[in-house]
């Protein structure tokens, strides 16, 4: 069986340099730790987890709640946490908060009482119980996707500036009705996007109608209840944006209801790519997150956090892409 020794003889560095490493207590040049981890695979190293337990007085546990089961783009966001926790020797425990407060403080208390080294959580609406919870018992804590005041450790991507975009997109094909879909109200992704889509109004000289604005709640089906409502109006919409992946398969139920057609009848793009996006006809314009990072750099942030308690939070803003295709009403290549 391969030894620690083994993996410093391999790598060309001190066996306490290889522990710095597998064991995450001290930072070291990254192409030391490519040297390591590159030694590791070579070697066939296994760790015992069980005794560097004992030797950093952690778990090699972290909790994570956020909703992926309905949610494609939270699931590549846990891929992304996964993915960083196994390379750096932690183990996860998952729950779904149902972006539901009450449930949200529930799980958040089960995977705390499993003695969790700290946990990253995607909070609901309205999460203060949750937050109050944390800070009382002095838990690690990490933002993800969502944002909120208070000076946490936290990332998340653009989305202000991505939607106002989507709104220069449309409005340079000559859109003036330009509806938009909304998510859940209290979270700060949907006040972001909402901002957005005012700010892309704004600077195309392109008045906010109130009833061009309607409320999807982050699901299908209320989104197909208000993209209906955008396009059957006495003005209709004649382009729509849809603040998430969910939501923009209620749109698209919606177009499909009344018989109309994407984008002949109607453009529709999103914030929120997702891997069968380009698999529609037309195939969808959409605004792409860097999900599967904001994972990684969620977990990195918590285990800066869990080396250096004191130090002043930290927030990351990652850079969308805008992702052009068709349902627009223009040439992918345009």
């Amino acid at each position: 069986m391969a030894t620690l020794a083994d993996v410093a003889r391999v790598a060309g560095v001190s066996s306490a340099t290889v522990s710095y490493v597998l064991n995450g207590t001290r930072k070291v040049r990254p192409e030391t730790e490519r040297a390591v981890r590159a030694a590791v695979e070579e070697v066939g190293y296994i760790q015992n987890t069980l005794a560097r337990s004992l030797a950093t007085a952690r778990t090699l546990s972290i909790g994570v709640a956020i909703s992926s089961a309905s949610n494609p783009y939270f699931t590549e966001i846990l891929q992304g946490i996964e993915a960083e926790a196994v390379d750096r020797g932690y183990s996860l425990l998952v729950a779904d908060p149902r972006d539901d407060p009450d449930h949200e403080l529930r799980v958040v208390s089960h995977l705390h009482q499993r003695r969790i080294d700290g946990i990253v959580l995607a909070p609901s609406p309205d999460p203060s119980r949750t937050m109050r919870y944390l800070a009382d018992h002095d838990v690690p804590t990490v933002l993800a996707d969502r944002v909120i005041a208070g000076g946490y450790d936290q990332v998340s991507t653009d989305n202000t500036e991505s939607t106002a975009s989507l709104v220069d997109h449309l409005a340079a094909l000559g859109h003036r009705r330009i509806g938009f879909v909304a998510g859940l109200a209290g979270l700060s992704t949907t006040d972001e996007r909402l901002a957005g889509y005012r700010e892309g109004l704004r600077r195309n000289d392109i008045d906010d109608d109130p009833e061009l604005c309607r409320e999807g709640s982050s699901e299908s089906e209320a989104a197909r209840r208000a993209a209906s409502e955008l396009l059957t109006g006495s003005c209709p919409a004649t382009a729509i944006i849809a603040a998430n992946n969910a939501m923009t398969i209620g749109a698209m139920r919606a177009v499909r209801d009344l018989s109309l057609s994407v984008p002949d009848d109607v453009a529709l793009v999103a914030f929120d790519d997702f891997p069968w996006a380009d698999l529609f006809a037309p195939r969808l314009t959409a605004i792409a997150q860097p999900s599967r990072e904001v994972g990684a750099e969620a977990l990195r942030l918590l285990l800066d956090r869990l080396d250096d308690p004191d130090r002043d939070p930290v927030e990351v803003r990652l850079e969308s892409r805008f992702v052009h295709r068709d349902s627009c009403g223009c040439a992918a290549t345009a």
